[in-house]
């Protein structure tokens, strides 16, 4: 039998640590021994607080996800909890069966970045975790025997059926029919139940492009690639829609009838119209049109990140009746019950995909999608990043542009403007004489460095994105 180990010390030496929401690290770091360390840590940390027997595993289509969920489960064989497996289903799935079923959940993914890294993202019964909620996990001292067998698990189907059923139950009637939908399926852990939802709408579905690889589709940096393939789509298949994830299913990517790839933030914003909801909590990442279209009483900023929007709906709901977030990634999250089509939807505080394209295509039947995006304030925002580059050097750039943004301008080839005014909340945030932005952070996921703009043209917010970086690189 193997010795016994203890929980904080083997992710101390895992190098494994919290991102903007979940713990990351390259595969080789998550361990079976490094997975279940996480998973007895969390379960201890939270034990004092909540009464459950059981948790929930969930997993996406990563080829290292399946191994790591067993050995999460083995571990907390040992303290005798028993484990719920879905198998491969979106993260807002998993999140929404354990909150119905009051259960702490596990969910094996690492969203977006590549196939060589992977994650842990958790939930206790109430929620996603905060941020002194994984310094405690970090922290735990728990002792568990080290996993030396996996055991095979069972798919349990009920998160899939209860998400599927969450959003079907909103409507009496297939109000789609006529619509085409084309879902770019991927390897994204919903494919096989989105499909599902569309269809009972009375809308007829396209799958395009299913990948048997794991494909890391970054809703936030979509590649010209698949900007491309998008219109040529919408063009060859007369779609009304085009509809995908990331790879665990709580980021949305969505097009408009022409093919064109709506942002995040501004597919937020629609929802949070066609939902009314009155007060937002968003990072400040998110496009300026949020407060300059008057559409909601109070938008509050936050870091970014979800669990930093989590954290303001507790102060948001005290004042008012509806409350919402999302993430310039196209992330919704929805902090308060409300009612849509004389239907109640529960809260549900994750990331989620599916209820922004609903609402978007509830929105599209007066009007068409594009035509909804040209009425708000014309404020465009692009985003992309450095792949493998150094957390410190990113930081290292930060700190300089802090001190000297004069400098850092000029460094990144703007250096005929000045700068108005800066934003320190989440990196470095610099508001230009030109009314433009440029904004600079380390990833919290993955040794990347990503920039965000925004102007009052889409080519002028790309430019300024893509001088940034390529000046970066080059220095």
């Amino acid at each position: 039998m193997s010795n016994k180990l203890v929980s904080s010390a083997v992710i101390k030496e895992s190098g494994v640590a919290f991102g903007t929401s979940g713990a990351r690290g390259l595969v080789t770091q998550f361990s079976s021994n490094v997975c279940a360390a996480f998973s007895v840590a969390f379960i201890s940390a939270i034990k004092p607080f909540f009464s459950f027997k059981k948790v929930a595993i969930a997993v996406d289509n990563r080829p290292s996800s399946y191994a790591m969920a067993q050995a999460c489960a083995s571990a907390l064989e040992q303290f005798g909890v028993d484990v719920v497996y879905y198998g491969v289903v979106p993260t807002p799935a998993l999140a929404y069966v354990a909150q119905e079923h009051a259960m702490p959940a596990i969910m094996v993914t690492g969203s977006h970045i590549p196939f060589d890294r992977n994650g842990l993202k958790f939930y206790r019964p109430d929620g996603e975790i905060s941020k002194s909620d994984e310094q405690v996990i970090l922290n735990e001292i728990v002792e568990f025997i080290g996993i030396d067998k996996l055991s095979e698990l069972v798919v349990n189907h009920q998160a899939a059926e209860e998400y599927i059923t969450r959003y079907t139950s909103l409507f009496d009637s297939p109000w789609l029919i006529g619509k085409r939908i084309g879902i770019y399926e991927h390897s994204s852990a919903g494919r096989d139940l989105y499909y599902k939802i569309f269809e009972a709408f009375g809308a007829e579905v396209i799958s395009l492009e299913r990948s048997d690889q794991f494909v890391p589709i970054d809703t936030e940096a979509v590649s010209e690639e698949d900007t491309l393939k998008a219109i040529r789509w919408s063009e060859d298949y007369k779609l009304d829609l085009i509809f995908s994830t990331d790879g665990d299913g709580d980021r949305p990517l969505v097009s408009d009838e022409n093919g064109h790839w709506l942002r995040g933030d501004i597919l937020g914003l629609l929802t949070s119209d066609v939902l009314n909801i009155e007060a937002l909590a968003v990072p400040v990442s998110c496009n300026t049109a949020i407060e300059l279209c008057d559409r909601f009483s109070h938008v509050e900023r936050t870091k970014i990140g979800s669990p930093y929007v989590i954290a303001e709906f507790s102060n948001l709901a005290g004042k008012y009746k509806s409350v919402a977030g999302f993430e310039a990634n196209g992330g919704y999250l929805l902090g308060s019950d409300i009612d849509v089509n004389e239907h109640l939807l529960k809260a549900l505080p994750t990331r989620d995909a599916m209820l922004p394209v609903i609402m978007l295509l509830i929105a599209a039947q007066k009007q068409p999608i594009s035509e909804l995006v040209n009425e708000l304030p014309q404020r465009y925002t692009y985003s992309n990043r450095i792949q493998n580059f150094a957390t410190n050097k990113s930081e290292a750039l930060i700190v300089k542009g802090q001190s000297l943004p004069k400098e850092i301008i000029k460094l990144i080839g703007f250096e005929s403007l000045d700068v108005d005014s800066i934003d320190n909340t989440d990196g470095l945030r610099l508001m230009l004489s030109d009314g433009s932005v440029v904004h600079l952070r380390p990833s919290g996921n993955a040794p990347e460095l990503r920039c965000y703009a925004e102007a009052d043209n889409y080519h002028a917010a790309k430019n300024i994105v893509e001088t940034t970086l390529d000046r970066i690189v080059k220095i």
